[in-house]
């Protein structure tokens, strides 16, 4: 214990001792602490910025652009012979080419390697080890009434995330959360047979009407995109639409509300078929998927708590039911 409250106060009067005698200036003159070199031997693997906000430009599926209001978190591993990052230098690289093109495969390649390569102190040193970036922001996408002639805006919560390593370059990651409706199937099969009694005359309780309880219901999914194919949050809600097709609604009429009851009394489902539904979807395009998690969650109208399931398509080294999303 002693040891390591010396510990702890050598650390405190080394930054003490830096602060007061650095002997580093960047260009204009000033105490450059970031660049001052470090003998505690402590690597960090992921060292940055988040909550940074600012628009971004991203060209949609059918080449219409739109700005978006984004969240920035970007880090870089720090070895263990460095002192610290560049902060600034993270959010302007992102800045600059942010403004420079739509936010895409390609620039988010460019990224990763202006973070790897800029970070550093000098270039003649290696590459930052590791780059990462994601963008938080919510996505707008047309949707079709069901029946009627009307549409609406749905808006989908969207992460992009690019990370870059010197062991498995570049990767790229999209996260998206889509809701829907589920009808209890146990509920339907009960409520029909008390119809089929009431009408039978064999009980009259109630008023031979019997109405299965129902929910929204919500999956976030993150998928780990091939780079070298064109991949859109359009095509992520195509996917999911045909693996759940009751999609909760934007704007409907009194006839696109009936053709909803009608799908849902097609579609029933407890949390476990929806995630079947899901890993069957994902895996019938592992061309474009390379790997794929995903949370689910029921909020129960019947229960007071609610029904949930995680899934993952299981590569080796890639994602897992606790990955944090």
């Amino acid at each position: 214990m002693d040891q390591t409250y010396s510990e702890f106060a050598s650390l405190k009067n080394k930054v003490i001792d830096d602060v007061m005698q650095c002997d580093l200036k960047d260009q204009s003159g000033l105490n450059d602490f970031q660049k001052l070199p470090s003998n505690d031997n402590i690597a960090i693997p992921r060292v940055g910025i988040n909550r940074f906000r600012l628009p971004v430009i991203i060209n949609n599926k059918y080449g219409e652009t739109r700005s978006h209001d984004a969240e920035a978190a970007m880090y870089v591993s720090l070895n263990e012979s460095k002192n610290g990052v560049s902060m600034s230098r993270l959010c302007s690289i992102l800045q600059a080419e942010s403004l420079e093109s739509p936010i895409d495969v390609g620039t988010l390649k460019t990224i990763m390697a202006r973070y790897r390569e800029e970070l550093r102190d000098e270039t003649d040193k290696d590459l930052i080890e590791k780059a990462f970036l994601k963008l938080k922001f919510n996505y707008p996408v047309k949707q079709k009434s069901l029946k009627s002639d009307n549409w609406g805006w749905q808006y989908y919560p969207v992460e992009m995330e690019a990370v870059e390593t010197e062991e498995r370059g570049f990767e790229y990651f999209l996260t998206m959360t889509y809701e829907y409706s589920s009808t209890c199937p146990c509920s339907l099969s009960m409520a029909k047979q008390y119809e089929k009694e009431f009408a039978e005359g064999k009980t009259t309780e109630g008023s031979g009407i019997g109405v299965p309880h129902s929910q929204r219901s919500k999956l976030t999914a993150k998928v780990k995109i091939n780079p070298e194919e064109e991949f859109y949050v359009e095509d992520l809600v195509r996917l999911l639409k045909l693996a759940i097709p009751t999609e909760t609604q934007s704007l409907v009429k009194r006839l696109d509300e009936q053709a909803f009851a009608i799908l849902n009394g097609a579609h029933p489902m407890f949390v476990e078929h929806a995630t079947k539904r899901v890993y069957k979807s994902f895996n019938a395009n592992e061309h474009v998927i390379l790997d794929w998690l995903v949370q689910l969650e029921h909020i129960e109208s019947l229960h007071s708590h609610n029904a949930a399931a995680v899934i993952y398509k299981g590569v080796q080294g890639g994602l897992r039911a606790d990955t944090i999303f």
